[in-house]
């Protein structure tokens, strides 16, 4: 899943893409590099971010869906939290929501119904602005999985087919290093909790610089860690910035498993 942030403030590439026709070009190469999925975000979710006023967002996001759309068959999933947002990009031609708040919005869950389309369940303790304030589990690993798992089910239950269904654990919202770290190492438990495939999001999160130090350098060598962490974990997908590198180690990851 390669991300297109159309943001003025994201925390890797905030105004890189803010321009249409850069957010097109971009999404362009990420397709030549092997994204099966184009993940396009109008809405910065960084920790500390505000947010952004529905026509705002529309006027970031729908535009960029359409162009892409028109120019490639791949895949098109809009990163969102409002159903005035997902619903606009589904009638402009996105197949998945991307929801950071998890399914809490009961409208959300109605419009990805509605159209039939794919949905991308995230944990998220809070919202943007304060997740990072004195995040606290006593097991992470089992209540971001039971929260998915819940998740899942108030999704069904609205009338979201499960097979279109994938969760997310988080990484970076509303968790501490060693939180993040615990998720990264047991994504298969996430996963199994939750029952539905699982997508891990951590190219160049904050998290990475602590462990490897800052710079874009340094955190995109450890996001093709956590990639291939992830797929041996049994991961169906990460959401990453740097596409060309991450399918590169995913081809050498199952290169040796078919050799061995």
């Amino acid at each position: 899943m390669g991300i297109v942030n159309v943001t003025p403030d994201s925390f890797s590439d905030g105004g890189c893409y803010l321009d249409r026709d850069a957010a097109i070009r971009h999404a362009a190469r990420l397709v030549d590099a092997g994204a099966v999925v184009i993940d396009i975000g109008g809405e910065s979710t960084r920790p500390g971010a505000v947010p952004v006023a529905v026509d705002d967002e529309l006027a970031r996001v729908v535009p960029v869906v359409e162009a892409v759309r028109a120019t490639t068959d791949v895949a098109i999933s809009v990163d969102t939290t409002k159903p005035e947002v997902a619903r606009a990009a589904l009638d402009a031609g996105a197949d998945i929501v991307n929801d950071v708040r998890g399914g809490r919005d009961p409208e959300l869950l109605a419009v990805v119904a509605a159209y039939d389309a794919g949905l991308v369940l995230m944990h998220m303790l809070g919202e943007p602005r304060t997740m990072q304030d004195d995040p606290r589990y006593d097991d992470v690993v089992g209540e971001v999985g039971d929260f998915l798992a819940t998740q899942v089910a108030a999704a069904t239950e609205a009338g979201v087919r499960r097979e279109a269904i994938f969760v997310d654990p988080g990484i970076g919202f509303g968790k501490t290093v060693a939180h993040n770290l615990a998720l990264l190492g047991n994504v298969d438990r996430v996963a199994a909790r939750a029952r539905v495939p699982i997508v891990v999001g951590a190219s160049r999160k904050r998290t990475l610089a602590a462990i490897v130090g800052d710079g874009i350098a340094a955190r995109d060598d450890a996001t093709l860690a956590v990639t291939v962490i992830a797929f041996v974990l049994g991961a169906a997908m990460v959401r990453v910035h740097d596409v060309a590198a991450s399918v590169a180690a995913a081809k050498w990851m199952e290169s040796i498993e078919v050799a061995a």
